[in-house]
């Protein structure tokens, strides 16, 4: 099957529908701290998916869903998938930014993707993580279903079109 490639995932023959969402793009910042190494003072790969977590979370509550309202509203975001493609390695003092976007949505789950940019320019690294919309039926701990993303969730994640 072919397939082009574009925004850093190889894209199989579908419509835009499937493919594309038109995101608003989360911004989250980074520094590369000691912790963040291996012995040869290089990033050590485990930190990029740990950046992704925070920087979809600091997505969501960019749009109104802290995590104080999902713990509320007994709500979480399963991990269900995710990927990384490392590019030019980070070190130690380096500062960076993670760009999110939600590149899919499904009926109950999404795919948020990641592009990690050094503040000289040089990308570092792309990912995705896929996601499931949940609420737990009681609470933390208990069982966790996942809901149907709504139009309302959508929107808040829509890139809004400017006035002209």
């Amino acid at each position: 099957m072919g397939g082009h490639y574009s925004g850093g995932a190889l894209l199989r023959s579908r419509s835009v529908a499937e493919t594309e969402f038109d995101s608003i793009v989360g911004r989250f910042a980074c520094h590369v701290q000691w912790g963040d190494c291996d012995p040869a003072g290089i990033i050590f790969y485990p930190t990029y998916f740990r950046w992704f977590d925070s920087a979809t979370w600091a997505f969501f509550a960019s749009v109104g869903y802290p995590a104080r309202r999902m713990r509320a509203e007994q709500r979480a975001l399963p991990l269900v998938a995710a990927s990384c493609e490392f590019m030019v390695a980070a070190s130690q003092d380096d500062r960076c930014e993670v760009e999110s976007r939600i590149a899919r949505w499904g009926g109950k789950s999404f795919v948020v993707s990641h592009r990690v940019v050094r503040a000289d320019g040089a990308a570092l690294a792309a990912g995705s993580e896929t996601r499931v919309w949940g609420r737990y039926e009681s609470g933390p701990g208990s069982r966790m279903r996942g809901e149907a993303i709504t139009e309302e969730l959508r929107a808040l994640f829509r890139t809004r079109a400017k006035p002209a």
